[in-house]
């Protein structure tokens, strides 16, 4: 009887281990199962993230072939790869077709005419930090690909970049540069932004008024474009995030322009504008422009930016036409050494068309003008392509009467700049609009 009793009793803590053992057993299973899925669903986005980075970082191809270039570097801190060929000193022309002439005709932003500062690395030394900027922290001037663009390696952490002998920004002024980011993927954290601040601090300091736009580069979901202002009396009225996804558009070597009125901030990413906000900026405060990264992975993910030019204006060239009969703009951009217009332009031609609709009796000369990079045969016929494509864009994109517009072109024969500098030469080289 006691063996029985026994016997029962190891059957019964036999079953019961049995049935926890099951049970656990049916519980990891399961959560297996779960685990598999959702690696299925992470690998399907990933992959998909991977195809249209991967299009993006190899689509560095010659005209006419479909072969895909091996991309190099030139700097210590460069990158192995890179979302595309960038042009010398511009960005990609205007493409063909009705749905991009459309896009374009819409984009209303309007760059300064009086250049306070540019800079694309020229006469910078590969592997060193930009002579004409500051840091408390690191980057180096590097190149990508067979590509002659420089590009600044902004490394990521608490390093502050800025100018410091730019004077203080004036009240009404506009920025630009380009921008280029590599090794984003799926996994980028989304804290990795690219911030642009605007200080009344001199130094590295935020200083007691100021104003923040956080780019973000994040790949995993659409992260919106934080702004925030810091008034001293005030903290932080404005602290909040615009919706905005921009992921594909910062593998793609994206443009950024911005447009400080007076308090009114706007932020254009390419040809769409993402903020507007009227009362940003504290006025006669903001002296300084600053950059930089956070968020980004050391050694994998990189951000770059080129072609920084901080303009005074931005302001309505459709009254200064109307009062003094002529402008003359340095907005209007081109591929370098070609007469395609690029993207950014199409706010200038815009208001410029609207005069022309609002006054049926105005006839207009456009003329070209080029730096004195090249030949003087050479410059010359760019500037008269240039003026041309200025005035085909009025007649196609805008319906304005061609017999209203004649074309000339100066090539590099009326400089207001020096032609030894950078900033020289992105003066010279303009289109001027003159009443006939």
């Amino acid at each position: 009887m006691k063996i029985s009793n026994r016997l029962l009793y190891c059957l019964t803590l036999l079953l019961l281990f049995s049935s926890v053992t099951q049970a656990q057993f049916l519980k990891k299973l399961a959560k297996k199962a779960e685990d598999a899925a959702q690696r299925t669903v992470e690998r399907r986005v990933e992959n998909e993230t991977s195809k249209k980075t991967d299009q993006a970082l190899d689509s560095i191809l010659e005209p006419g072939t479909g072969e895909k270039k091996t991309p190099t570097t030139s700097g210590s801190g460069g990158p192995k790869d890179n979302p595309e060929n960038p042009a010398e000193t511009n960005k990609t022309p205007v493409t063909s077709g009705s749905k991009s002439i459309t896009v374009y005709s819409k984009f209303d932003y309007v760059p300064g005419d009086k250049t306070i500062f540019y800079d694309d690395y020229a006469h910078d030394f590969i592997g060193d930090f930009p002579s004409k900027w500051n840091t408390n922290g690191s980057g180096e001037v590097v190149t990508v690909n067979d590509s002659p663009q420089r590009w600044l390696e902004l490394i990521p952490g608490y390093g502050i970049y800025f100018i410091p002998n730019v004077p203080d920004l004036p009240e009404e002024y506009t920025i630009e540069f380009d921008m280029l980011t590599y090794g984003l993927d799926y996994n980028t954290s989304s804290t990795a932004i690219l911030k642009i601040m605007l200080s009344e601090d001199k130094n590295f300091n935020e200083g007691d008024h100021y104003v923040e736009a956080n780019i973000p580069v994040g790949q995993y979901a659409p992260f919106g474009i934080r702004m925030r202002n810091y008034l001293r009396a005030e903290g932080s009225p404005i602290n909040s995030d615009v919706h905005a996804d921009i992921r594909q558009a910062v593998l793609n070597q994206p443009h950024i322009s911005i447009a400080v009125n007076k308090s009114r901030f706007r932020l254009w990413v390419n040809e769409e504008k993402y903020v507007d906000i009227p009362k940003m900026v504290p006025e006669n405060k903001i002296t300084t422009l600053k950059f930089n990264v956070y968020g980004l992975q050391d050694g994998k993910e990189k951000i770059f930016i080129s072609n920084l030019k901080v303009a005074e204006g931005g302001v309505d060239l459709r009254r200064k036409l109307l009062a003094e009969g002529k402008v003359s703009t340095n907005g209007i951009l081109f591929t370098s050494g070609s007469a395609n217009i690029q993207p950014q332009s199409m706010g200038i031609i815009r208001q410029i068309s609207q005069v022309l609709q609002q006054d049926a009796s105005i006839k207009l000369k456009i003329v070209g003008h080029t730096d004195s990079d090249g030949s003087e045969a050479n410059n010359l016929r760019l500037s008269k392509d240039r003026a041309e494509a200025v005035k085909n864009s009025l007649v196609t994109v805008y319906g304005v009467a061609a017999d209203r517009l004649v074309s000339e072109g100066k090539g590099e024969s009326e400089p207001v700049g020096a032609n030894d500098t950078a900033e020289g030469k992105s003066q010279n080289r303009r289109v001027e609009f003159i009443k006939l």
